[in-house]
């Protein structure tokens, strides 16, 4: 496997210090994140769990730079990742965040292939061999033509983590990545997740599957909006 980007060990690649989230709907106030803090250091992948509506999702999309939280600092290998306009936000996750959500990951008139490389476009910077090796890494170099309507459940869930590699990112945030696959297939994609932490990455997974939290080095549980262990 080709070595992921490789974290700067004197720093954590993941840190979030006391994010808050508030969403308001006519006067009734959510508070979605309470304060929640947590470390990722390269090398290690790590489960985010707790009960729908504890704010796992809302954590993801801080964390990435989808969402900007109403406190609170994200930095990812140092650089503030919060309160920086979109288009910086969105040319930092292209260089160092992989994203693998449960679906969506792909764009549904590009090929596999195509689908990857527009990823890196993103970032700036297209590397077909890097393309063609990513696709043989995850079972797809013979897929690398094929509609992402075509492709089976464990298919698309393997063609959306090449997405989610493509730019070899320090972070990888999964948002219930196995949630509709069988167990050999969801088995494959924390195998593949595992892979790229050895070489470096630093991956938080956030998912209701024990098996899938008992595969990672630790685990966040949150609750209502809070880190509880």
């Amino acid at each position: 496997m080709r070595t992921t980007a490789v974290a700067d060990r004197r720093r954590p690649a993941l840190e979030a210090t006391d994010l808050y989230r508030f969403y308001h709907a006519g006067d009734d106030e959510t508070l979605a994140l309470r304060g929640v803090s947590l470390r990722l250091e390269g090398g290690e992948m790590v489960a985010a769990t707790g009960p729908s509506g504890s704010g796992k999702s809302t954590l993801l999309a801080c964390l990435a730079g989808l969402d900007e939280p109403d406190g609170g600092t994200v930095r990812v290998q140092g650089q503030t990742m919060t309160r920086r306009s979109e288009v910086e936000r969105s040319a930092l996750r292209a260089r160092a965040v992989g994203m693998l959500f449960q679906t969506g990951n792909l764009v549904d008139h590009l090929t596999v292939e195509q689908n990857v490389v527009l990823v890196q476009r993103l970032a700036g910077r297209v590397d077909r061999s890097r393309v063609a090796a990513l696709l043989d890494e995850v079972d797809l170099g013979h897929r690398r033509g094929a509609a992402p309507k075509s492709l089976s459940g464990g298919e698309a869930a393997r063609a959306g983590l090449a997405v989610a590699l493509a730019n070899e990112p320090v972070v990888v945030l999964a948002d219930e990545p196995t949630g509709e696959l069988d167990d050999v297939a969801a088995e494959r994609i924390v195998q593949l997740l595992r892979a790229h932490a050895a070489a470096g990455a630093a991956v938080l997974i956030v998912t209701h599957n024990r098996v899938v939290a008992a595969a990672c080095d630790r685990e966040i549980r949150l609750f209502d909006g809070e880190v509880v262990g």
